[in-house]
């Protein structure tokens, strides 16, 4: 009985990851490219950069929802280290669709 409910969660975790929005696959892929390198960007993992918050604990912050303000205009804060930029509409959505994900 064990090994059927242990079966099924693997399952589930494999449905879940293969039903991820395209949306939230081109916000990884963003987090991926302008974010990994300070920030721990998954479910696990230390950020590199140690005052870089892993993004599954922003949640805990902020609502994601309200970050997109903030992407729009632009980030001047955050960790020290951390560079200036601005996000256009898509990209915005698509990386608040990715953080959504890691609030599960």
């Amino acid at each position: 009985m064990r090994r059927l409910f242990a079966g099924a969660a693997i399952l589930l975790m494999m449905v879940g990851q293969a039903a991820a929005t395209s949306s939230e696959r081109r916000g990884l892929n963003f987090a991926k490219s302008h974010c990994a390198r300070c920030h721990a960007i998954g479910y696990s993992g230390k950020s590199r950069l140690k005052q870089a918050p892993p993004f599954r604990t922003l949640h805990k912050r902020y609502p994601v929802e309200t970050l997109a303000e903030a992407f729009a205009e632009g980030i001047y804060t955050g960790h020290p280290r951390m560079p200036e930029f601005e996000l256009d509409p898509d990209q915005i959505n698509d990386l608040l669709s990715y953080l959504k994900t890691l609030e599960r």
